[in-house]
């Protein structure tokens, strides 16, 4: 059965995997670059860029995201209730107090960041503050904090940081192209133009199917290690349907943010639903359910 730390050797590989991944994609479209334009100092560029953004995103993508979507921190005197929960269950899960922030936003929802145990961070939307009773909260509460011992904090938030600067680079390289390469070679430019485009419209692409690819899975497990926290499958269930009933659109969260929330942050329908980073509400629900503890 599913533990905290099921997982966790597995995403630290996966981790270096997706860090490496990314080197080498910034690497390649640096070289293209350089080709069209006829300029080694963009290679050199790009992989300086590499570098930076590799160490960047290790250390410091949790306080990129927690920025991008206004989170503010709070201290216990803030919101006592909350604050209690969440150290409770820290202690319960052996893990250390993670802070704790909220999100102004009306969407009930949540997210755990954090590269390691010892910087994990969990933010809450006011929205689920407002709809969800205490039993309910503990276990959305207990789903982020699965997520903080399984590792997952860790590669979910590295890849939201570099999916969306990849899509900023290809966005950059297809309206820099606009303006036509500077390659001597006519064929050699016409060439590498065309082999720019195709990577500048696949990147963000490979970078989506990495989050969905990552995501999904992961959700089942935090589910799973959640329920097993609280000891109560149905805590977390009747979270899920009031979540889902809710309607309720967030007005912080980005197409590259959506991966690291509990439930997913948009309304989603038809052919939509093929690109969601989270499964089906009522699979989630059903595997609760389904959930044997005895």
């Amino acid at each position: 059965m599913a533990t905290l730390y099921t997982h966790q050797s597995e995403n630290i590989t996966k981790t270096w995997v997706f860090l490496t991944g990314f080197f080498l994609l910034i690497i390649a479209m640096g070289w293209v670059f350089a080709e069209v334009y006829g300029d080694a100092n963009i290679l050199y560029f790009a992989v300086f860029f590499s570098l930076i953004m590799n160490v960047g995103s290790y250390w410091w993508s949790d306080k990129i995201v927690l920025s991008m979507v206004h989170a503010k921190r709070i201290a216990k005197e803030d919101n006592p209730e909350l604050w209690n929960i969440v150290e409770n269950l820290a202690i319960t899960a052996g893990l250390p107090m993670p802070k704790l922030y909220i999100v102004d936003d009306p969407s009930p929802n949540a997210f755990a960041t954090g590269r390691d145990k010892a910087h994990a961070a969990v933010a809450v939307h006011t929205g689920i503050l407002r709809i969800l009773n205490r039993t309910e909260l503990e276990g959305v509460l207990a789903h982020e904090l699965s997520h903080v011992g399984n590792r997952d904090t860790l590669i979910s938030t590295i890849v939201v940081v570099l999916a969306g600067l990849v899509s900023i680079l290809s966005h950059w390289f297809l309206h820099a192209s606009m303006f036509g390469g500077r390659n001597r070679d006519n064929r050699a430019g016409a060439f590498f133009m065309i082999v720019g485009f195709i990577l500048a419209i696949l990147a963000p692409i490979f970078a989506m199917l990495i989050q969905l690819a990552i995501s999904r899975k992961r959700e089942f497990l935090a589910d799973a290690s959640g329920a097993l926290l609280t000891r109560y499958p149905e805590g977390l269930a009747s979270a899920l349907e009031k979540i889902s009933g809710a309607g309720v659109a967030s007005t912080t969260a980005s197409n590259a943010t959506s991966s690291l929330y509990f439930s997913n942050p948009f309304r989603a329908g038809g052919v939509s639903k093929l690109f969601m980073t989270h499964p089906p509400v009522e699979e989630r629900i059903a595997a609760l359910r389904d959930m044997n503890l005895a």
